[in-house]
Formats: C-alpha cells, structure tokens, sequence
C-alpha cells in the first residue's frame, strides 16, 4: 500500500458479471494511492451499487455526460483502468466511436497517451468474432495493456483486481 498520491483514476466499468465486484476494486486502488472516479456503461448501472461506489470513490458515479455549459465535476484524469470491458466496448473504442461518456473518455484518454489498463471478460463465441481480435491487437498496437488470459479467467470472471492494480502501477510510472 501506498500512502503517495499517484494521480486521478477514471475507472470504467461495462455491463459483464464483474461490474458486480466493482467495489472490490475502488478501495484497492485508493489504499494505492489513487484518486478513483467511476464511469459506467448505462447498462453496467445495472450490474453496480452506485451508493456504495459513490462512498468508496468519494465521487459521483457518471454514465451520462455532463450539461454542456457546467463545470466539469470531477478532477482531470491522468490514468484509466476498463474492467470489465466487453466486446461492444472493445470493438467500438478500437474504431474510435465515442457514442457514450464511457467511450468517448476512453478515446480521449488514447488520444492523450494515458496509462490505461483493459480486462477484457468475454464469452467463448463473441471472443472468437473476428473483430474482437483485431479490435485487441490495434489497441495494444496504441498502447493499451491488455490483461487477458481466457484459459485462466473464463468469463464471467477476469484477471483479479490485483493483477489489474499492479499492471496500472507498472504503466504509469
């Protein structure tokens, strides 16, 4: 644990079971010194415990995007963390569509050259679609870290959350 502040964490979370542990993660990354800041799909609402995610992170949980025109309500990020990510989020962020909050700071985020670390939880069919793939090679080509491994962490599950802390750490020092 880490009692330096290391910067802003936007973590963002889609709708796949692990969105349901999301609190899992919110309290190892602030112990890591991190300032976290969760974005959600509008479906991975679904999956989350927004109260408790707002009282862990200190900061509103946001799947909407903000009045144009109004202040911006979080601090600006300087790294990001995607986990669970799916394979409509996946395919969509690798062709730059940016048509969610989620999404569009994830572009962001690329095209700013940030740290961001993606578990990707995918099942057995939608991860042989031939875009899955290729959408996985563009972003690691980009700079991404990817943390998949399938043979170990089948879907529904993904790599543990300390893999995910530890892999953000290495990639944004």
């Amino acid at each position: 644990m880490s009692q330096q502040k290391k910067g802003v964490l936007y973590y963002a979370v889609c709708a796949s079971p692990p969105a349901q542990q999301a609190q899992d993660f919110v309290p190892l990354a602030k112990e890591d010194g991190w300032d976290v800041c969760i974005l959600a799909t509008p479906q991975a609402t679904k999956f989350m415990n927004i109260p408790v995610l707002e009282q862990l992170s200190g900061h509103p949980v946001r799947s909407e995007y903000k009045t144009i025109g109004t202040a911006d309500i979080w601090p600006k990020v300087t790294a990001m963390v995607i986990a669970p990510m799916t394979l409509n989020t996946t395919t969509k962020w690798a062709q730059g569509n940016a048509d969610n909050l989620l999404l569009s700071q994830l572009c962001k985020g690329l095209g700013l050259g940030l740290p961001i670390v993606a578990a990707p939880c995918i099942t057995g069919p939608y991860s042989r679609h031939p875009a899955f793939g290729r959408s996985l090679t563009l972003l690691r080509e980009c700079g991404v870290h990817i943390l998949y491994d399938p043979d170990n962490y089948p879907a529904p599950k993904i790599v543990p959350w300390e893999q995910i802390l530890e892999r953000l750490n290495q990639a944004a020092e």
